[in-house]
């Protein structure tokens, strides 16, 4: 059973995550290893292993980027394992130009305001990629869809990095 069908809904990137936590806290209790306790060692291990797919599903499909992949995974695209590198000179050039904006904010006079103006940028960024990868996906187009998810990967990881720089200059 896959992800989607475990919490009755249609696979798709745009969901209603407050529905899907709802389901998520149903299922639960309803598998919770708690309710098992005095059942046969068998049904113990079903009910945990249950217990241990649904909180997978849960954390997949609330993630935007892990959703995407297990879309992409669902129509034969595995992007999990692979080390295809991006082909994009445009975006490469981006990342460099990012990644250049970042070292300057450790080093700025202002680094709270250039943090903030960062973190604008890189939302706005994301944002629309991520608008793009749901045209893609509903235009069944998973190379194009692949090709933005990794895109999308270097943005989440970017964002990691300014908040940890972020933290690092508060210490």
């Amino acid at each position: 059973m896959n992800y989607f069908e475990l919490f009755g809904i249609t696979p798709d990137y745009s969901l209603d995550l407050a529905s899907i936590s709802q389901t998520y806290r149903e299922l639960q209790m309803q598998f919770h290893p708690d309710k098992f306790a005095t059942a046969s060692e068998s049904d113990k291990l079903a009910a945990m292993q249950k217990a241990s797919q649904i909180n997978d599903a849960f954390q997949t499909l609330k993630s935007p980027l892990r959703r995407a992949e297990y879309l992409l995974s669902l129509a034969g695209v595995d992007l999990q394992h692979e080390q295809q590198t991006l082909r994009d000179p445009a975006f490469l050039m981006q990342q460099m130009e990012w990644r250049e904006q970042l070292e300057e904010i450790a080093q700025s006079a202002d680094p709270d305001s250039e943090i903030a103006a960062f973190e604008k940028l890189l939302k706005t960024h994301q944002e629309t990629l991520q608008q793009q990868l749901i045209s893609e996906l509903a235009a069944h187009s998973y190379n194009d869809a692949a090709l933005l998810v990794r895109k999308l990967k270097f943005m989440f990881k970017l964002q990691q990095e300014l908040e940890l720089l972020e933290e690092s200059l508060l210490e």
